[in-house]
């Protein structure tokens, strides 16, 4: 497919230290494409930015982690202007979930060359707000919240790891009303997740068997508690994809889940608060370059 217009997103502040602005200048040199770049500032409205940016533009391409992805992701969603994902953050779920090249350089050329094809796929909404991986409560969200983020740059996914231990050493259980297609559930955990992906950004780990972007469904997972045993069943649950008691999942289409009180989540990267929330997948809303053959 070829893109002639092309507008990329680079956001420097991601995960990775490399020279991308001259890389991107490398790759391009000599094509008959000079793309528009673009280097994000630090309370720039992304998808404003790229909605101004969309009449004149084929493709949009954005370098940076899944936040930098999924706010410039909300401008395209229920468009048909393509999205490619370069990958520059820490996890890069997303980009690994489609099957992109987690090398900048290569992902660079698969654009220039016209070496993609384009994949529709879901993405949802919690509060009215977009979403394209997940919504985290409790101890996932932690994780997250709590990862130092000069850690992260020296140490990448790893600092997620001693993040997660602090969480679970101070996790409490939530007591959940759910919501799941119209059907009630009372449920107490440490841990809730509404996915669209599967994919946990390590390797081909997923969170559960049969997790897609593109099924018109979301995923419902719960932690019930964090003690060691449950954990590490939790963990072969994900290793291999065995159902176990400790971890209850279900799929839906739009799910409404009442807390105790006003707590934290995470919405993808980004924090917020809220004592109830209301989640639905919107189906095959956007499109994103993937190579061919993916």
């Amino acid at each position: 497919m070829e893109t002639n217009n092309i507008f990329i997103v680079v956001n420097l502040a991601s995960g990775k230290d490399e020279p991308v602005l001259d890389i991107i200048k490398r790759v391009f040199n000599g094509s008959k494409q000079t793309p528009t770049i673009y280097v994000t500032k630090e309370h720039d409205d992304l998808a404003q930015i790229i909605r101004t940016a969309l009449p004149n533009t084929d493709l949009i391409a954005v370098y940076g982690g899944d936040g930098s992805v999924t706010q410039s992701a909300a401008a395209l969603i229920g468009t048909n202007k393509p999205l490619a994902i370069i990958p520059g953050g820490t996890a890069n779920i997303l980009s690994k979930e489609l099957n992109i090249p987690q090398d900048i350089e290569e992902a660079l050329i698969l654009i220039r060359d016209g070496k993609f094809e384009l994949k529709t796929i879901d993405t949802g909404v919690v509060n009215e707000r977009p979403f394209l991986l997940r919504v985290n409560l409790g101890i996932m969200a932690d994780m997250i919240i709590k990862t130092d983020p000069e850690l992260k740059d020296n140490l990448g996914q790893l600092a997620y790891g001693i993040a997660t231990l602090k969480s679970i050493s101070e996790a409490q259980p939530i007591n959940y009303k759910i919501v799941i297609d119209g059907e009630q559930f009372n449920e107490t955990g440490v841990s809730l997740t509404v996915t669209n992906s599967g994919s946990v950004g390590v390797g081909s780990l997923q969170l559960h068997s049969g997790i897609s972007v593109s099924d018109g469904l979301l995923n419902i997972i719960l932690l019930k508690d964090a003690g060691v045993l449950s954990l590490l069943k939790a963990a072969s649950s994900t290793l291999f994809g065995n159902d176990v008691d400790e971890v209850r999942h279900w799929t839906c289409k739009e799910v409404e889940i009442a807390l105790p009180e006003e707590q934290v989540y995470l919405c993808d990267d980004a924090e917020a608060r809220a004592s109830k929330l209301t989640i639905k997948v919107v189906p095959s809303s956007l499109v994103v370059a993937v190579p061919l053959n993916s």
